[in-house]
């Protein structure tokens, strides 16, 4: 368990930017922002969209977030410039290709001047690394439990690599599966939770050093009617360091009240938990094992704002009052009942 000197952090809300759908920067349509993270040395913030090049190519935005007063406001968000993701041959990405799914990142995060990212569809793989230009680096390996061999074994279809953070030292990637893998456990439904996998990949030798277990929540809402969709899973990871950082889980249920989103925020503690590195299945032995611990820091619903598909955190600069600022993103999926919503918080 984590240390009892250890205090979780403490968040205000200061604000929100709203960017309706269908808006447009340099011959783009702005929307699908599932990832945001901050570049101190530029001040500027990178955000990843997840078009699979269906509407526009592959690519993310760099943009400007005015936080001077402390608070964050309509206008606030400025868009600076886009830049197409390529794939290894040099080429931007044909539609809804694997490796476009790939650029579907989800998540990117910033590291030694590149940006890291991952998939969130059926294909396994890591599309993990792309220069600040937009060039394709690399790869990360992936274990084949993951691989969907079969209806019972590896991802689930869009519940595989959807949380993905470099820690501050840059040592290492963080990668969170959304949900079970299925020879792990079952997806989250309203009866209970999912098992989770968080993988760590040491970036000076590029492999996969450790894997541990994450519960998430069960579904939130029940959808209405109760055939629905709905949803719950991990959807971002932000590293204090290689033990201890912030988690975001994102429930969605057709039909609930509302936006039908709920968004929870935790605090995320590894000491102690199990490494299942190399683990196949973990359905014999998800009883004795012992996860990562977390704690709730914050339910969005209780900001009493509408909510969108929020899925992107990052760390920003420093408030006006020396505080951290805490910044989260939507991903609109481009829909015309969906927006593009910005939250900026004090982080304690």
């Amino acid at each position: 368990m984590p240390s009892p000197d250890i205090v979780a952090p403490h968040l205000e809300f200061l604000g929100q930017a709203i960017i309706p759908t269908g808006a447009t920067f340099a011959g783009t349509t702005v929307g699908g922002l599932s990832s945001i993270t901050y570049d101190a040395g530029r001040d500027v913030f990178y955000s990843l969209s997840d078009d699979q090049s269906q509407i526009n190519p592959a690519r993310f935005y760099t943009l400007r977030v005015d936080l001077s007063d402390g608070h964050l406001d309509n206008g606030d968000v400025t868009f600076l410039r886009t830049t197409t993701l390529l794939a290894p041959d040099g080429l931007p990405y044909a539609p809804a290709s694997p490796r476009s799914r790939r650029a579907d990142a989800g998540e990117e995060r910033r590291a030694r001047r590149d940006l890291r990212g991952h998939c969130r569809a059926r294909d396994p793989g890591l599309g993990a690394e792309y220069g600040l230009d937009g060039a394709f680096l690399g790869d990360l390996p992936v274990p084949p439990a993951f691989d969907p061999t079969s209806a019972t074994h590896g991802v689930r279809q869009n519940l595989a690599f959807e949380a993905a953070a470099v820690a501050p030292d840059g040592r290492h990637l963080f990668v969170g599966m959304e949900g079970a893998l299925a020879q792990d456990g079952p997806a989250a439904s309203l009866a209970g939770g999912s098992a989770s996998r968080i993988l760590r990949y040491n970036l000076s030798t590029g492999r996969l050093d450790r894997q541990n277990v994450y519960f998430t929540d069960p579904i939130a809402e029940p959808p209405v009617p109760a055939t629905n969709f709905a949803v719950n899973g991990l959807v971002e990871l932000l590293p204090f360091n290689d033990e201890f950082m912030l988690s975001m889980e994102r429930s969605f249920s057709v039909g609930a009240p509302g936006t039908g989103n709920t968004i929870k925020l935790y605090s995320v503690a590894f000491p102690g938990a199990d490494d299942v590195n190399g683990v196949d299945s973990l359905a014999g032995i998800l009883g004795n094992l012992r996860p990562v611990s977390k704690t709730l820091l914050l339910d969005l619903r209780t900001l009493g704002i509408p909510l969108d598909n929020v899925e992107g955190m990052t760390i920003g600069p420093d408030l006006p009052d020396g505080r951290k600022s805490l910044i989260l993103v939507s991903d609109n999926n481009f829909a015309p009942s969906q927006f593009t919503q910005f939250l900026l918080f004090a982080l304690d």
